[in-house]
């Protein structure tokens, strides 16, 4: 849990705009329920940036899908049931990767607003060992061996490049916007 704060803290450095939207105590998800509807436990440093952050829109280009405190059981039902993800896998367009709950299957966290869609290769067992793979508005699927708060870090802290991306990304001091819980 310490790592996961020292990592929430370093991707809050690498865009500071974000704290704005941090809810004090937590947003109190039922995680239980959560990972009981989608079929697996989340990793851990997700859980940190749920509880944390609502949903966020970076730079207008980047919502991170984190759910909402009664919306738990919805969030699992539309990473058990992707219809795109399930639509390329019948197409074979997927290289080697599967959708999820199949074994090792895909479960999405994040989107452009041009296409691009961010996951979790569900393999390993561990979730906190589970790596994070693009696939681009171009078709190329592309894996990285970070969970997504430090891939966001390294977007947004410049120090991890995703090819395919268009020129402006990640953009300098991109606004952040909380995108489901009122403000004060």
């Amino acid at each position: 849990m310490a790592d996961d704060m020292l990592r929430l803290e370093e991707l809050e450095a690498a865009l500071p705009a974000m704290t704005r939207w941090r809810v004090p105590g937590g947003r109190g998800l039922d995680w239980g329920a959560l990972e009981a509807g989608l079929g697996t436990p989340l990793p851990s440093d997700f859980r940190s940036l749920a509880e944390a952050y609502p949903v966020l829109s970076i730079g207008d280009f980047l919502t991170v899908s984190l759910p909402r405190p009664g919306g738990e059981e919805s969030w699992a039902a539309q990473g058990k049931d992707d219809e795109i993800l399930q639509d390329l896998y019948e197409m074979e367009d997927m290289e080697d990767y599967v959708p999820y709950p199949q074994p090792g299957g895909l479960i999405a966290w994040a989107e452009s607003n041009s296409g691009d869609v961010f996951y979790w290769r569900t393999s390993p067992a561990d979730p906190d060992a589970w790596p994070v793979v693009v696939r681009t508005d171009n078709a190329d699927w592309i894996e990285f061996p970070v969970g997504a708060v430090e891939f966001l870090t390294g977007v947004y802290g410049r120090t991890l490049d995703v090819p395919g991306m268009p020129g402006s990304f990640p953009g300098d001091n991109p606004e952040v916007l909380g995108l489901d819980e009122p403000v004060d």
